[in-house]
């Protein structure tokens, strides 16, 4: 059975849609992958069009991505939560509580995935590179 991962970013418009495109590609059928935000303001909107241009060049299409918002529900599926940044992460630890530390982790392990919004589009590139990147710390074995 396949194990059950969530990216976590602010609003689910930049970077956990990418992760979730990167980790579903690297992670093949071991992963299955969704995203989600912690704010509702993207909610059903496509993801941020730089972002959807740093995932073509890097040969993604994250045009289908439309935004969601966080649920207990979306928690609770999950096997393990991989917030993009600290902030997030903490944000998660407060409005979920201690029963789900357990699933809650970085994504990039010990560090932030920048936010790349209202940057160019080198910013939201390099934050692509940089999840992209990242998907190497999940083929070996942090997610568990």
């Amino acid at each position: 059975m396949p194990t059950k991962v969530l990216t976590v970013c602010l609003g689910n418009y930049c970077r956990s849609p990418f992760a979730q495109l990167a980790l579903s590609r690297q992670g093949g059928s071991r992963l299955t992958v969704r995203s989600a935000g912690l704010v509702s303001k993207w909610q059903d909107q496509p993801a941020n069009p730089m972002m959807i241009n740093a995932a073509r060049r890097l040969g993604y299409d994250l045009t289908a991505h439309r935004g969601r918002h966080i649920t207990l529900e979306t928690m609770g599926w999950a096997d393990t939560v991989l917030a993009m940044d600290a902030s997030v992460l903490a944000m998660l630890r407060s409005v979920f509580g201690p029963q789900y530390e357990s699933k809650l982790r970085l994504y990039l392990g010990d560090r932030d995935v920048p936010d790349p919004m209202e940057q160019d589009d080198d910013a939201f590139f390099d934050c692509a590179v940089m999840i992209e990147a990242g998907t190497a710390l999940h083929r070996g074995g942090l997610i568990t």
